[in-house]
């Protein structure tokens, strides 16, 4: 019989699960992880001509995409044109770059799988008499390494080409250049410690849903069970 078994504890790692897998993965399909050095607008000649003036922008490069300003003949219209700028896995800017794509890749599809089954902890807590909270824990364990590993690797790219054509030529592995970071490298760091936060949280997750009460609780018939 199917037991439904809400906690808070078991609760909360749930949501974070969810929250951490959805921050990595919007952090990694961003182009916010370079901010690039500023540039002049290209209709800064008709500025020039008719007195008004144009704040610089500042373009972004990501692991494999890019935001950029298209400025028109009108000087009220400015598009940002985002999307990736290679087509393959090959024209990814740097080995080190596709190093962490693979890495990022492989961690975010395991933090998905997690937060997918995280789901159904209310009603299934174990499988093959081993607890899906220690599994899964052990798996976000793994994936925080799989990040990290791809954390590591990313700024060893930024001496590639495409990098120091947005950050200049001062540019090189582990060394910024004319750029700073974006929002999207920080999350991804963000995320990477909260994966490690909800490894060890699945373990107080297990406990709470195997506790005396629970067994209490399901030794009265109760089905569906909650306790703070």
């Amino acid at each position: 019989m199917c037991h439904v078994i809400v906690t808070c504890r078991s609760m909360l790692w749930t949501l974070l699960s969810i929250v951490v897998a959805f921050a990595e993965l919007i952090a990694f399909m961003s182009a916010d992880w370079l901010i690039g050095k500023a540039k002049p607008s290209s209709s800064e000649d008709v500025d020039n001509r008719t007195g008004g003036s144009q704040e610089p922008y500042h373009p972004t490069l990501g692991i494999y995409g890019r935001c950029t300003r298209i400025s028109h003949m009108q000087l009220s219209r400015r598009d940002t044109l985002c999307g990736p700028y290679a087509e393959n896995f090959n024209e990814i800017a740097s080995g080190f770059w596709q190093a962490t794509a693979i890495f990022l890749a492989v961690g975010i599809m395991i933090l998905c799988a997690v937060a997918f089954v995280s789901v159904f902890t209310m009603c299934v807590q174990s499988i093959m008499k081993k607890s899906i909270f220690n599994v899964c824990g052990l798996l976000q364990g793994i994936a925080g390494l799989f990040l990290i590993l791809g954390l590591i690797l990313y700024p060893a790219g930024w001496g590639c080409q495409k990098a120091i054509s947005y950050c200049g030529h001062y540019a090189s592995a582990y060394k910024l250049g004319d750029c700073s970071l974006g929002w999207a490298f920080y999350t991804a760091i963000g995320g990477t410690v909260l994966t490690f936060i909800c490894a060890v949280f699945s373990a107080q997750a297990e406990i709470a849903t195997s506790s005396d009460k629970v067994q209490e609780e399901i030794e009265e018939g109760k089905n569906l069970i909650c306790l703070l």
